[in-house]
């Protein structure tokens, strides 16, 4: 497992993610980091694309940003065509990053073979990562490092927070209802937003949908 800078386990937040919500969690978070390097968009509702300004377009590039991480990278080569979260996430590179995940997290002792659980010593990795990275309330001042430890360590509702119109369209979070006496409720089973708590990890799309 890669080593990180001022995070319990040395963990990124791909890893958190996976631990906290499983492969679902994992790839929503790889997906947010493609696109706020402006690499992946939201294409028709539920859909996620290749982003076209991220053929190159001249003038007003950024520095060169770091290499993307593996199941970035997969997440990348899977969105060749325009496709939901759910067809990414079984898309074979991106199930070969996953399962690569897995195996370091099981290295360092904080995932279960059998069955895939996280163990005692992730619990604690994450009650650490939470209590130093609260949910943030603005994005307004936060790096793109801390916006995705954000979604990892918290899901649908930093979603909500962070990249709320991207994330809605994406299909990333669960659409809301309206109703003239109410206001928002209802939350529509389409989207299957990451949030929550969930204990496995297996390679058979485990995690919450």
């Amino acid at each position: 497992m890669d080593t990180g800078r001022g995070t319990p386990a040395g963990i990124r937040p791909y890893e958190v993610a996976l631990l906290r919500g499983g492969p679902r969690a994992a790839v929503t978070v790889a997906v947010v980091a493609l696109h706020l390097r402006g690499a992946v968009e939201a294409g028709r509702p539920g859909e996620l694309r290749a982003s076209e300004a991220s053929s190159g377009a001249a003038g007003q590039a950024p520095p060169a940003p770091s290499p993307l991480p593996q199941l970035a990278e997969a997440v990348r080569t899977a969105l060749a065509r325009p496709a939901g979260l759910p067809r990414v996430r079984e898309h074979a590179d991106v199930r070969a990053a996953l399962a690569g995940l897995r195996a370091g997290l099981r290295s360092a002792g904080l995932l279960r073979a059998l069955p895939p659980h996280r163990t005692g010593a992730a619990r604690r990795v994450l009650d650490a990562l939470s209590a130093d990275h609260p949910l943030p309330a603005r994005r307004k001042g936060l790096s793109e490092a801390d916006v995705l430890m954000a979604v990892a360590l918290y899901g649908e509702p930093a979603l909500r927070v962070l990249v709320p119109r991207f994330a809605l369209r994406a299909g990333l979070i669960a659409r809301v209802g309206v109703s003239e006496s109410r206001g928002f409720h209802a939350r529509s089973p389409r989207g299957g937003g990451t949030g929550g708590t969930a204990y496995h990890c297996g390679s058979g799309g485990g995690g919450p949908d």
